[in-house]
């Protein structure tokens, strides 16, 4: 089997066959990459009426992040497992369409590189310039291929990746009247954050009321979560960032939500328990103790159960009205100063 040394694509595809007759199962892309093809898969569960709201999980956009792809696996073996009994959640799934794509970037995880096989940045890729100015390199670059942060050719089409996760969005969440991404990624800072739009300016998203109910409600429900919730301008600009091509395209429309929210674990921390990790690229990004990446596993799963009630509750904590005003205005205070 050519998934033989990735261990992630071999457990997703046992994933999808335990998963039979539950998830719908596409394979928008495949990377080839030495002599191999490596399939991008997409899974899909629950009700597929887009007039009921949906909820979407991406994983492994770079490839040197693998716990970004690994606790998506662990939160789908636990849907898998609650299928068989949860009555609750087969209720649930009525009422929420669930999307799923864990491993996007296969070729960048078997080369152990935050790029694709043909050197692009997929988070870097999307026909978008930052509105001021970015970090140097590390805000996206046409230099060269072989330098990071590599944004592809000026003109070019997107890559075969990122191009499978705008589809999935364009399909499954935009047309929907509200819907959620989280992409899962680690490498930034000592604690773990909920970044959202937009990463190109320090503008305020449209829907920054939506995101401030969203915080306050997930606080109030778990008030001793360790989250650190802000845009992601706060901390750096980029160009070209996938989500925030996918949230300008999708709100077009008043009234549709899309809320595209990254989850950006704080992998510092994992370095500063163990200093040795400095010293190998995959490990700077991600879990090397058992214990530890038993944690990182467990920890994230009432946050990702939390998003699938959210979703599928929206109508009951969406602000409406002078609400919503109220709302806008605490969230502008709280993150822009405003």
């Amino acid at each position: 089997m050519i998934e033989k040394n990735l261990p992630e694509l071999i457990t997703l595809k046992r994933l999808i066959d335990a998963g039979a007759g539950h998830f719908q199962v596409d394979t928008p892309c495949t990377v080839a990459i030495d002599g191999r093809q490596f399939p991008v898969y997409s899974l899909a569960i629950g009700n597929p009426d887009p007039a009921v709201p949906a909820l979407g999980f991406f994983g492994g956009i770079h490839g040197l992040e693998r716990i970004g792809s690994q606790i998506l696996l662990s939160f789908l073996e636990s849907l898998l497992a609650r299928l068989r009994w949860d009555h609750t959640l087969h209720q649930q799934l009525q009422s929420l369409r669930l999307v799923f794509m864990p491993l996007v970037n296969p070729g960048g995880m078997w080369q152990a590189t935050r790029c694709n096989p043909q050197g692009v940045d997929l988070m870097r890729n999307a026909p978008l310039s930052a509105l001021e100015k970015v970090p140097f390199m590390l805000g996206g670059q046409r230099y060269s291929r072989h330098l990071p942060w590599y944004r592809g050719a000026a003109g070019a089409p997107m890559e075969a990746e990122s191009r499978a996760v705008c589809q999935l969005v364009e399909r499954e969440l935009l047309p929907r009247r509200f819907s959620m991404a989280l992409d899962c990624h680690s490498g930034f800072g000592l604690r773990d954050r909920i970044w959202f739009p937009h990463a190109h300016t320090k503008v305020p998203i449209p829907h920054l009321a939506e995101v401030g109910a969203l915080e306050e409600l997930f606080s109030e429900s778990y008030p001793n979560h360790n989250y650190v919730f802000e845009p992601q301008s706060r901390q750096y600009r980029t160009h070209g960032d996938l989500w925030d091509y996918l949230y300008l395209n999708g709100t077009s429309h008043n009234e549709r939500v899309f809320l595209p929210l990254t989850l950006e674990m704080g992998s510092w921390l994992w370095v500063k328990k163990n200093p040795r990790q400095l010293f190998n690229r995959i490990a700077i990004f991600n879990p090397t103790a058992t214990h530890r990446l038993q944690r990182v596993l467990r920890r994230h799963l009432v946050w990702f159960d939390f998003l699938m009630r959210a979703a599928a509750s929206h109508a009951r904590w969406t602000p409406q009205g002078l609400a919503r005003k109220d709302q806008q205005r605490r969230a502008l205070a709280r993150w822009y100063g405003a």
